[in-house]
């Protein structure tokens, strides 16, 4: 599969979102895309950029990004780079293209002086919780709890 990593672009976002879409559905979340190019928009390209994104692109289209952004441990007292989500088109996985993207992570988290990477992935995604162990990731069993406000 020929591809290139690259930084999202604004004209990105609108398929962005379909890929946000399939992402929850593949999480068994809920998602509504009302909103969210404009949000996104604002939180990648607005004046204090909030998230990040780099996107899997072939030829014709996006098949995969990866999110992230950067934080503080209060722990660690020091930053480290959260990775918000990663996701790719069916046809795009079995490449080695999640590795390469955790690769340019830890290389932005080194050049940014980050302490570690973080992330959660649903326990139910056995796939993705062997490819983080291959890598080298250490899990920790912690519960995960949203509160709307």
């Amino acid at each position: 599969m020929e591809y290139s990593i690259r930084n999202c672009e604004i004209a990105d976002v609108p398929k962005l979102v379909v890929l946000c879409q399939k992402h929850a559905e593949f999480e068994r979340a809920d998602y509504s895309p009302e909103g969210k190019e404009e949000g996104l928009r604002k939180a990648l390209f607005g004046e204090q950029s909030k998230l990040y994104c780099l996107v899997v692109a072939t030829k014709e289209t996006i098949v995969g990004y990866v999110s992230y952004n950067f934080t503080y441990s209060t722990w660690s007292a020091a930053d480290f780079l959260y990775m918000d989500c990663l996701f790719l088109e069916e046809s795009a996985r079995n490449f080695g293209i999640g590795e390469v993207l955790i690769n340019k992570l830890k290389e932005i988290g080194k050049n940014n002086n980050c302490v570690n990477m973080q992330w959660r992935t649903p326990q139910f995604n056995e796939r993705a919780i062997k490819f983080y162990q291959r890598i080298g990731a250490k899990g920790k069993d912690k519960v995960c709890f949203f509160l709307d406000l």
